[in-house]
């Protein structure tokens, strides 16, 4: 014989409660934070309604990309259009929403069927991630935009520097690219001038240019990433270029 989500939600009473104090709101409907937490190999074993948290993990996903990008339009009101997508994609991306998951110790309170509770389903980012999509679509249905904004806030903004930080570093030529689009409509060149060292152990130099003038230049021990050193130098003379105008 199966269950209910209103008596699932008073067998689970005090784990909500906990819940609701790492998460920093307290539902008005407790039964949106308890159908939040319900995989569908759970209810398919046990609920009489088969009911699950897929429907507002879908919701969820939208109230993020909302919120966060929110966060980041309001923050950077000066970035590119594609960097803010690059830093919202990292942020609510599964192994993202998986981390901030782990932060609240989400899975401890997920409802698993047998077979994912026995493959440690609960650390899954898969259903980690999910869980959190469904958590803040409950958060949205039970307090609104200005609640989910809140939840946004306290969970997301404390990790945007570093991502800026590390897209930044690692993806220059992406960057100088949208920079010199935005800018003239036309792209970068870049050049391998030089080669170096054994086979094992091959030095490449790159130069990258925009109409006709050198921008910067990259040592490294793979084409690719003396590309994105030489982007990287390109960016820093562009900047210091802009400071001065």
């Amino acid at each position: 014989m199966g269950t209910t989500l209103a008596a699932l939600t008073r067998d689970h009473e005090e784990e909500l409660q906990q819940l609701q104090e790492r998460i920093g709101y307290r539902f008005q409907d407790l039964q949106l934070l308890q159908l939040a937490l319900i995989h569908s190999s759970f209810a398919f074993e046990r609920l009489d309604d088969g009911r699950h948290n897929e429907t507002q993990e879908f919701l969820g996903d939208a109230v993020l990309d909302l919120t966060v990008g929110y966060i980041l339009f309001t923050r950077f009101p000066e970035m590119r259009e594609g960097k803010l997508t690059r830093i919202r994609s990292a942020l609510v991306n599964e192994n993202g929403l998986a981390e901030r998951a782990r932060e609240i110790d989400l899975g401890r309170y997920l409802l698993l069927g047998r077979g994912e509770d026995a493959s440690r389903g609960w650390d899954k980012p898969s259903i980690l991630s999910c869980a959190y999509e469904a958590l803040a679509g409950a958060i949205f249905l039970d307090g609104g935009y200005e609640q989910a904004l809140a939840f946004a806030r306290r969970f997301f903004e404390p990790h945007i520097t570093e991502h800026q930080e590390r897209l930044s570093s690692a993806d220059a030529k992406s960057s100088l690219q949208e920079l010199l689009q935005e800018r003239f409509n036309e792209g970068p060149e870049y050049l391998l001038v030089g080669e170096e060292g054994p086979g094992h152990a091959r030095v490449f130099s790159v130069t990258v240019s925009f109409q006709g003038t050198i921008l910067g230049s990259g040592q490294a021990t793979s084409k690719k990433e003396a590309e994105q050193q030489a982007a990287r130098a390109a960016l820093g003379h562009l900047l210091q270029q802009q400071e001065e105008e």
